[in-house]
């Protein structure tokens, strides 16, 4: 029965304004799926991790010197959700006692003073991610330097009238546009002032890690053993893998990832408006080569995520910047918007007579059985110019590990899970694995429990796990969906879209999932 049941080794707010393991290439749909049956599987291994058995993993015997200095958690990865991670455990009131230490391959960044110039790397924060912010003070921070929060998002089909609108009565912030830079800032800020909880070793990298045995032995340690590039060595009772999508720490237990890449690239920049307006809308247009995106960033500045085949995003990064803007504009109301009496119309460039009249039936219908409120179509703002070198493009894919934990250790963040931008999610995902296993471990420590043990390990693996595979289920067969102009499937999506429209509850159902 052991046997049978031993798993393989697989490898205060503030208000205003390339991965281990898997296939090559992109597979089917179906692959999406199969995730759910390696999570089945999960779940009877850890019950067998729990009775005892230790991680599948191997180990030896650890010959390094017995005084080395041990952790209670080692965070390895200083990003933006490492960093977040090591904050967080520091600001705990039951971790006041335990000693952090986060990795950090990176050199220390330091912002000095507020750039004119806004980064082309940009997070959509969440509500709940600020709200995670705002528990240890970084988001104080963010708030005094810049952000900008958006009220509305309208998302429409390029190959139909299909148009949905995400806002709330009462114009509350649906989320936040902020540079990754001045996150970054405001996590090193607060974790400067913890610096007597929390070490931070910048330009040091991890190169090998020996697991404690399952099995106890008078000349083996019961942690981790962690050896830096420089030789150095220490000890840790938790691991937390920080590390993003192409995670040593996840290759080196053996986890298994399932991952592939996307056959598309996104192409980010900071855009100049042709005019100041009030900016507080988040847009998404979906055209057969992928969704594009234009985030606010101030009254006069956008960002662009546009997500497209690899040739494609290669000629738009190199193209001339008036083509280039052309190209942005083209995209989102196309070259054919023309004027209609006073009023400039949609573009029908992709359109079918059969899609659009199949739509106007449907939403006829819907309007007659259920009259309501209907948010007004709007036009996006036009773009007059591009930031100098802000155009840079990077490769898109999907991953999810097969395992979020072992004995004395946790994936988060992109070592985690890996997900298509077009939901904005990203770094909220990453968060959220914050918000859970921060909840879990203090609540071990303030039991004085051991942190490492599976016992509120799994139970973080459990409720990331649920979350997570949904996002990124439903985010895949939504690049899949909107990848085509195959008129089955167009149908499909713009009944699926203004049906949605139409059905308040699940808008704010989506809306509240989206926003912890």
């Amino acid at each position: 029965m052991r046997q049978r049941l031993k798993r393989r080794v697989v490898g205060g707010l503030c208000s205003g304004s390339a991965s281990q393991g898997g296939p090559r290439g992109e597979p089917g749909t179906a692959g999406v799926y199969t995730m759910a049956v390696r999570l089945a599987a999960r779940r009877l291994w850890a019950a067998h991790a729990a009775a005892g058995s230790g991680p599948p993993v191997s180990c030896r015997r650890w010959s390094g010197a017995s005084a080395d200095t041990v952790y209670d958690v080692v965070v390895s990865g200083g990003g933006l959700v490492g960093a977040a991670m090591a904050c967080a455990l520091g600001y705990d009131t039951h971790f006041c006692d335990k000693k952090i230490l986060l990795l950090e391959a990176g050199p220390k960044k330091v912002l000095e003073k507020l750039p004119e110039t806004y980064s082309n790397r940009v997070s959509s924060i969440s509500p709940g991610s600020a709200t995670l912010l705002s528990s240890f003070g970084a988001w104080a921070h963010i708030c005094n330097m810049r952000y900008r929060a958006f009220r509305r998002m309208q998302v429409w089909d390029a190959c139909s009238e299909a148009l949905i609108m995400f806002d709330k009565d009462n114009l509350d912030d649906m989320g936040y546009i902020v540079e990754n830079d001045i996150i970054m800032h405001a996590l090193t800020k607060q974790l400067e002032a913890v610096s007597d909880r929390v070490t931070v070793l910048y330009k040091s990298k991890a190169v090998g890690y020996t697991w404690p045995c399952p099995f106890p032995m008078a000349d083996s340690s019961p942690w981790v053993h962690i050896t830096l590039g420089d030789g150095s060595t220490f000890q840790t009772k938790l691991l937390i893998g920080a590390d993003g999508h192409n995670s040593g720490v996840r290759q080196a237990a053996g986890i298994q990832n399932v991952s592939w890449n996307y056959d598309q690239s996104a192409v980010v920049a900071t855009l100049h408006l042709s005019e100041a307006t009030e900016n507080n809308v988040a847009w998404q247009r979906f055209l057969p080569s992928g969704p594009i995106a234009l985030l606010p960033l101030s009254d006069t500045l956008s960002s662009l995520v546009w997500s497209t085949s690899h040739t494609r995003a290669t000629e738009l990064v190199r193209m001339d910047e008036e083509k280039f803007v052309d190209a942005i504009n083209s995209a989102f109301v196309s070259i054919n918007l023309y004027i209609k009496g006073a009023q400039q119309m949609w573009s029908d460039a992709h359109h079918t007579d059969f899609i659009d009249t199949a739509g106007s039936v449907l939403q006829y219908a819907v309007a007659f059985l259920k009259p309501a409120k209907v948010s007004a179509r709007q036009l996006p703002p036009s773009v007059a110019r591009v930031d100098i070198k802000s155009r840079v493009l990077f490769p898109l894919g999907l991953g999810h590990a097969a395992e979020y934990v072992r004995p004395r250790l946790a994936l988060i963040g992109d070592a985690a899970h890996r997900v298509h931008p077009l939901a904005g999610q990203g770094v909220n995902m990453g968060f959220g694995d914050i918000s859970s296993l921060v909840h879990h471990l203090s609540t071990a420590a303030f039991n004085g429990k051991d942190l490492g043990s599976m016992s509120h390990l799994t139970s973080y693996e459990t409720d990331r796990q649920r979350h997570n595979t949904a996002l990124l289920v439903a985010t895949d067969l939504l690049k899949r969906l909107f990848s085509t102009s195959t008129t089955p499937l167009v149908l499909l999506r713009t009944w699926g879209l203004q049906a949605t429209n139409a059905v308040a509850p699940l808008k704010e159902q989506i809306m509240a999932f989206a926003s912890k």
